[in-house]
């Protein structure tokens, strides 16, 4: 095994939910810019290689979206995976590294709004942890909580 390899194998069993679907966008991304290097080089076995591996990573990322939680969200999504996979499939038939380009610049700008909302839930759960647990001995000379649900 590879030291690149470890890495990410270490990186990803300590991730949380958020900061694996941030990981499967990155690897889209990567498959796109290796399909970009194959079109520069001709190499139809590996742009092969490497549309059908982002597909199979959409498909993963389609598999787990939540309709009943997501609702409009995950239909959003649903249409944007679907939007992806065409274009990929398109890219294999039709190579341009001006599609290629397009369909990074759209997953960096989707993978920017999971990075948000894991930031987000991360403060969240930070915030929670550093809440003292309630007294169990009847003590009220602790202040109430702090309101996590303030909209300010």
């Amino acid at each position: 095994m590879n030291i690149k390899q470890s890495y990410r194998e270490g990186a990803v069993r300590g991730a949380s939910p958020l900061q694996l679907v941030v990981r499967l966008y990155e690897q889209v991304v990567e498959d796109l810019r290796q399909v970009g290097a194959a079109i520069d080089q001709k190499d139809i076995g590996l742009r092969t290689q490497r549309i059908n591996h982002a597909i199979l990573v959409i498909g993963h990322l389609q598999s787990s979206l939540d309709f009943v939680r997501g609702a409009k969200v995950a239909r959003d999504l649903e249409q944007f995976y679907g939007f992806l996979r065409q274009n990929l499939v398109q890219l294999q038939f039709h190579p341009s590294q001006a599609a290629v380009r397009r369909l990074i610049t759209d997953i960096i700008a989707v993978r920017s709004s999971w990075v948000e909302v894991e930031r987000i839930e991360s403060a969240k759960t930070t915030v929670l942890e550093a809440a003292p647990a309630p007294s169990s001995a009847g003590d009220n000379s602790q202040a109430p909580p702090a309101r996590l649900d303030w909209k300010g």
